[in-house]
This record gives C-alpha cells, structure tokens and sequence, in this order.
C-alpha cells in the first residue's frame, strides 16, 4: 500500500511537472522554430536555477540556437550595472551621491551646478534626452562621450532636479562618463576589471565595435505583421554603453544576481541604498515595488532588436531572467506569468 501511495504521488508530480512545461511552451510559442529570434529563460530559487530553457535562434543567417551561453545585448537592464560601478567609486571614496555635475566635470555648464549624481541615478536630474538631439541625418552612431558634450552644450534641464521623475537614458550615460573620469579606466574595463572577473562572468561585456569582441553573440530581429523577420541589430544609439550597452548570457546573469545576496562587490550596506524607492518607485539603476503582496526589484530593457527583464523577489530568494532577440512585444508579463506559475503556484 505504501508502495503505491508514493507512486501515485510521483505521478503526481510528475504530471504537474508536465503541466508547467507545456504551459511555459505555449508561453514561448512566438519564439520557437529555426527562423525566429529566440528567447532565453531563467528560473532561480534559493539559489538553484529550478527552470533553465532555451527558444528559437541566437543567429537565423548563420543556423545559430540559442543556448544559456548566449549574450543579448541587455539595454536598459545595464542600469543596474552602471549604478553598480558609481556605487563601488562612491565606497572607496571617489565620490558621494550629492556631489554636482560641475565638480566633476569643471568645463560643464552653470546648470550643472544643481544636478548631483543621486538625481542622475534616479531620473531626477531633468536631463535633456540626448536621442531628441541627434539629426535625422546622423549615420555615424553616438558614444557615451558625444552625449556628455551634447549636455555640455545645453543650458537647461526640463525641471529643477530632484524635483520630478523623468526616465532618462542621458543620466546613465553621464554616469558611464564619470566612471571613466574617477576611475581612469574605460567604462568597458572598469566592468571586467570590477565586475565581470571578479563574479567569473566570463562572457559579459560592453561591447564596443573594434575594440572588443561579444562570444556567443545573439543578433537583434524584428518580427513583422505577416510573420516575415527582419535583421536590425543597431540603432543609431546602441553603442551608448552606460544606458544599455552591456551583453550577457542566462550563465553570467545567475551569478550576478546572486552576487546581490553578498557583499562581493559592495558592503550590504552600501548595496541597500540601490534598492530604497526614490519618486516613481526608481532606487539606483532598480525599480522597487510589490507583486501580489511580495517586495520586487527589477528591470526592463528595450532597444532595437531585444526586449529583456529581471525580476528579483529577494525575500522569497527568487529570481526570473528573460532574455529575447526581437523588438517586440515586451516581455515583463512573461516574467509575471512565470512567477505565478513557480512561486505562487498558480494553474
């Protein structure tokens, strides 16, 4: 009778392991099959990957899949990253958060005066959006250091810093140029040399085009109306690093976001700070808000060719990453939908 009894409850779980692997295939659907951009997913708890799954194609032209080795270009999800390098300066003393523009940069305008680094970190900083100064004729593709000079070359902001939230991709990359500016390294080195090596995240990188190399690359698509696909892998602004220039893989992720848990990089102290919700819910380089009664800290990224996210739920000590090679559609309602699928159990 026994016996029995723990068979029919391995059936059981066999059957409900089943369940979520047909429900997360569907999910997945639109991106299966050897001519779709791809996606790549992760599942982590208590510090175990519990679901790791791969879609489609890294590289349709060359017959390349996607594996968990593959690195997408991150976008926005950077931001973590970037804020990770200013507050690593700011516990060794190259910094602190309330100093202003213009005491880093001395050749920087009157109206640097009144933005510090924290309101850079979090949106505050009424920073002009550089992608609304760069000419419809522009073909040669904007640097970290062509959007500092674009700002040198303003006289305003669009409110008072600190005053009003307002997303902005200008702030990050300033911040990549004061990494640069503090540290005497590249933004590209001061990552390998303080994030990457030392969390063994052997294949992430900033990608800069001649300089540096990205393994296991997967190209950005775009899937269209009537299911044709087209290769549009760079935009204009996709080698601005500091906003979202960083690629990496499901391998790497899992050890960056667990290094979060430790005090590897930074003090958890000093860690801490990122995750305390300024105006709209932003800390540094995070959002910070509740899923259904649990904290969450997470980000998206978007930009021409890949659409990503990570979402952390560091009580619960887990974690979805999803990774995608296409611009559209986004991809945090996957996320959710897993998480309701393995944390709360949901059918």
């Amino acid at each position: 009778m026994l016996k029995r009894i723990i068979y029919l409850l391995s059936l059981v779980l066999l059957l409900n392991c089943q369940s979520k692997e047909e429900k997360i295939n569907r999910l997945f659907a639109p991106y299966e099959g050897k001519q779709k951009p791809g996606a790549a997913v992760m599942i982590i708890q208590n510090g175990q990957p519990i679901l790791v799954k791969t879609f489609g194609m890294a590289n349709i032209e060359k017959g390349a899949p996607v594996t968990p080795q593959s690195n997408f270009r991150l976008a926005s999800v950077t931001k973590q990253f970037t804020a990770m390098c200013i507050m690593m300066l700011a516990e060794r003393g190259k910094l602190n958060y309330d100093m202003h523009l213009t005491d880093i940069f001395p050749d920087f305008p009157e109206y640097g005066k009144d933005i510090t680094i924290r309101h850079i970190l979090q949106h505050t900083s009424g920073l002009v959006a550089y992608e609304d100064l760069i000419p419809d004729t522009a073909t040669v593709q904007v640097l970290d250091a062509d959007v500092l000079q674009m700002m040198k070359e303003q006289d305003s902001t669009y409110f008072e810093p600190g005053s009003t939230y307002r997303y902005s991709n200008t702030g990050y990359a300033v911040l990549a140029m004061i990494v640069e500016k503090l540290s005497g390294l590249t933004f590209p080195k001061f990552l390998e040399q303080n994030i990457f090596r030392p969390l063994d995240m052997k294949n992430s990188v900033a990608f800069v085009n001649g300089v540096n190399q990205v393994p296991h690359r997967a190209f950005g698509y775009t899937v269209h109306a009537d299911d044709s696909v087209e290769f549009t892998d760079q935009s204009i602004t996709s080698a601005v690093l500091g906003d979202g220039g960083i690629y990496s893989s499901l391998d790497d992720l899992f050890k960056w976001d667990q290094a979060l848990y430790t005090d590897k990089l930074v003090s958890k102290e000093t860690l801490q700070q990122a995750f305390i919700p300024n105006l709209k819910n932003y800390g540094f380089g995070w959002r910070i808000d509740t899923y259904k009664g649990h904290r969450r800290i997470h980000h998206t990224g978007s930009t021409r060719g890949f659409r990503n996210v990570i979402q952390r739920f560091p009580d619960d000590r887990f974690t979805v990453i999803v990774l995608t090679n296409r611009s559209d559609p986004g991809v945090a309602p996957l996320a959710e939908k897993l998480t309701d699928m393995f944390l709360f159990n949901a059918e």
